[in-house]
């Protein structure tokens, strides 16, 4: 097997309207499509005969990257603890130029962060910015602004 690329990252969602408010309003991405889907490929692949998805994929500014979205309308599942510590929890990481802006801006629309923008001392990050936001549901959104040449 070789591996070519990466097509995209999926998220299950309690809420895919909550969730696109926080993705599309507040982070910028674009909505590529959206609807309820329930064919026979779909609950083979999830593993889930029956179930009916609510989906989304968007693609995220800056790049090809495309982030999916689903909330399980059939069967619904539970909220799970999103800790990063916890085995199983993942996260996104998104690049920005200016952090302190993006902090100030996206806090003045009521974002919840594990932190405020903290400076990377050491590593091949030095000198850059990083920060976990928290979507609807918990899951950590990095943002990180990388150091500046020079």
């Amino acid at each position: 097997m070789r591996i070519v690329g990466a097509h995209h990252t999926g998220l299950s969602v309690a809420d895919l309207e909550r969730s696109l408010e926080f993705y599309v309003d507040m982070l910028g991405c674009d909505v590529l499509w959206r609807r309820e889907e329930t064919p026979p490929w779909l609950q083979e692949i999830v593993g889930f005969p029956g179930c009916v998805v609510k989906r989304a994929q968007l693609r995220i500014p800056g790049g090809g990257h495309v982030l999916e979205l689903l909330e399980y309308a059939t069967p619904r599942g539970a909220a799970v603890d999103t800790h990063t510590n916890n085995p199983g929890t993942a996260h996104l990481c998104l690049l920005v130029e200016d952090l302190e802006e993006a902090y100030a801006a996206l806090r003045a629309r009521g974002a919840r962060f594990r932190s405020p923008p903290v400076r990377i001392a050491d590593g091949p990050s030095r000198g850059g910015l990083a920060l976990y936001l928290l979507d609807p549901d918990g899951i950590a959104v990095e943002l990180f602004q990388p150091p500046r040449p020079g």
